[in-house]
């Protein structure tokens, strides 16, 4: 009798208990030692607040997928997909310098493998998101990645979005990303994680494929970014 994989079991129990549309995010985190201080103790407060914000909408909780990969001094793959009623974040530490090109590899190879999964059980999919959150600027060979990165975009296998936390290099964020990077406005990573949540709960109440307008994130009292 044929076996089935272990992981491939799991994923028919996850999606048969829970057969909801996916929303999927991973976020990318650098966590190089620049990051160290107010910056990384901001950050994690903001993961939390995150969580905490789509367990509040009962249908977000459901829809919302989230995966962190943190490149720190080497590229790691801390959570994978998880809907956000499952989403634990973790305490994040710096170490390291910035393999940013390998990260948004990674990054792109889950949202691929993910895909694939939600097709071979029938799961309904939003366009996923890889939201980058950098200080610094690669110290690896990142240019190969610009090509996957805008060919994603046009093909809209999914939307990659930089923001650069002070001391990051924009010009190679302007050249790596399709829309225009964003400065984080001093460590407003709450405030950053808070509009995050609010769009992707805009989007889980969508119908898959349709464009969801985003509030503006340099507006406003509760902005949080400048081009």
């Amino acid at each position: 009798m044929e076996q089935i994989p272990l992981e491939n079991s799991f994923r028919a129990v996850e999606f048969a208990e829970n057969p909801e549309p996916r929303v999927p995010c991973v976020l990318l985190v650098d966590t190089s030692t620049s990051m160290h201080g107010p910056r990384i103790d901001e950050l994690n407060k903001g993961l939390q607040s995150y969580r905490d914000e789509l367990l509040a909408d009962p249908l977000a909780s459901k829809r919302v997928e989230v995966a962190i990969v943190t490149f720190g001094g080497r590229v790691t793959r801390l959570v994978e997909f998880v809907t956000a009623d499952h989403f634990n974040p973790p305490r994040l530490d710096v170490i390291g310098g910035t393999p940013m090109g390998e990260a948004i590899n990674t990054a792109i190879d889950m949202v691929e493998e993910r895909k694939k999964s939600y097709r071979e059980h029938g799961i309904a999919y939003y366009r996923p998101w890889i939201f980058m959150i950098t200080d610094g600027e690669p110290n690896d060979h990142w240019k190969p990645i610009v090509s996957r990165v805008k060919n994603g975009e046009a093909q809209k296998a999914f939307s990659f979005f930089a923001v650069g936390v002070e001391g990051a290099n924009m010009e190679i964020l302007h050249q790596i990303s399709v829309r225009k990077p964003l400065w984080l406005l001093g460590t407003k990573f709450r405030e950053l994680f808070s509009w995050l949540s609010n769009s992707q709960q805009a989007v889980s109440r969508s119908t898959p494929g349709d464009e969801v307008p985003l509030t503006d994130p340099t507006s406003g009292p509760t902005g949080w970014a400048s081009v």
